[in-house]
């Protein structure tokens, strides 16, 4: 039985930063996700993909930021159940909770945070004949390897945020990108919106819309799309499609244990700290969902903060915490006073 006072579902980024914030409050975490690997969907589906929403990074690679927080937490040293599959929690009669894997690993938690972003998840594929047969050949539904691309001629279709970030990201490293979208206005930050269409002005993106793909071309492997636009039919030729309709979420175990769910996603009490309809049981980031919610990993950071600091005041009732910056308070045992700041700054000069 592993033991801890946080169990922490998901080791994507808000489950990661999770940890830290608990860190300060001197409690220990433990993290269970079903990859082999920290990092969640910014790990395993895009590594390379650059991130412009953290706070002090004008961009920062999806791994970058893994790698940051990884070393921002290893001072709490976390536990980790990697590659493992959280599959029921009972509830005692402590009120702590007892989470078991698909493998048998039990861990026993104070407090349970489910950080697991989206859930499961796949990719949402564009109805198109002989789809299943170019995967691998030519279809790629994620990119995990930019340097593949390198000197290639890529397709990608979407107007969400993750198509318009990797045409501007493979501008610079293909020999052609096409980006082709079913209508003339995008979904996605209007700061990427101005950065393609300053890329079509310099010749770097092809801009195909209103437009779709209709047609997948190629022997042995892909060698071509046809692009349907104003009724007509055209082929471009191309060595890579990468369609990025984004992800179908799907909550697996979670859905079974209790939880009240809404269009597949954990309700929580926003008002106060993100708990769930099960006292003791939270949900952070892109896994939950509350009036006005924004699936962000700065707003999971806000949401791991508060879930931390309210099962610090669960478990110790009636002993008042008072919140300091971490400029003044410091993260290894300062007494908190300007004093003790100071001369912790004038160590490290010396």
């Amino acid at each position: 039985m592993i033991e801890t006072d946080i169990i922490i579902i998901g080791a994507g980024p808000t489950g990661l930063f999770a940890v830290f914030e608990a860190g300060l409050l001197k409690l220990k975490c433990h993290i269970i996700d079903g990859l082999p690997q920290p990092g969640g969907q910014l790990t395993e589906l895009y590594p390379k993909k650059p991130i412009f929403d953290i706070p002090g990074y004008p961009t920062v690679g999806a791994a970058e930021l893994i790698d940051n927080l990884m070393e921002q937490i290893k001072q709490f040293q976390p536990g980790f159940t990697l590659n493992e599959v959280a599959e029921s929690i009972e509830k005692q009669e402590d009120g702590t909770f007892i989470v078991t894997t698909n493998k048998g690993t039990k861990h026993h938690g104070k407090a349970v945070a489910i950080a697991g972003g989206l859930g499961s998840f796949e990719p949402r594929k564009p109805e198109l004949e002989n789809l299943a047969y170019y995967e691998d050949k030519g279809v790629e539904y994620f990119v995990k390897k930019p340097e593949m691309f390198a000197g290639k001629h890529i397709v990608i279709a979407g107007g969400g945020d993750s198509a318009l970030d990797w045409s501007i990201y493979l501008a610079d490293v293909a020999e052609k990108v096409y980006l082709v979208h079913r209508r003339n206005e995008f979904r996605g930050a209007l700061d990427s919106v101005e950065k393609v269409q300053a890329l079509k002005d310099q010749g770097k993106i092809h801009l195909i819309t209103p437009a779709e793909i209709v047609e997948l071309k190629g022997t042995t492997r892909l060698d071509a799309v046809v692009v349907e636009c104003d009724g007509e039919r055209h082929d471009v030729p191309c060595d890579y499609f990468i369609p990025l309709f984004g992800l179908t979420p799907k909550l697996g175990p979670i859905a079974d244990w209790g939880l009240e769910i809404e269009k597949n996603a954990i309700k929580v009490n926003n008002a106060l700290d993100y708990q769930t309809n099960i006292p003791g049981i939270y949900a952070i980031g892109d896994i939950n969902t509350y009036p006005g919610k924004l699936k962000l990993i700065l707003c999971g950071f806000h949401e791991a903060t508060l879930m931390c600091q309210s099962v610090y005041n669960m478990l110790n009732p009636g002993k008042k915490y008072v919140l300091k910056y971490t400029t003044v308070s410091g993260i290894n045992g300062f007494d908190g006073t300007r004093k003790e700041a100071e001369k912790a700054v004038v160590k490290s000069i010396e």
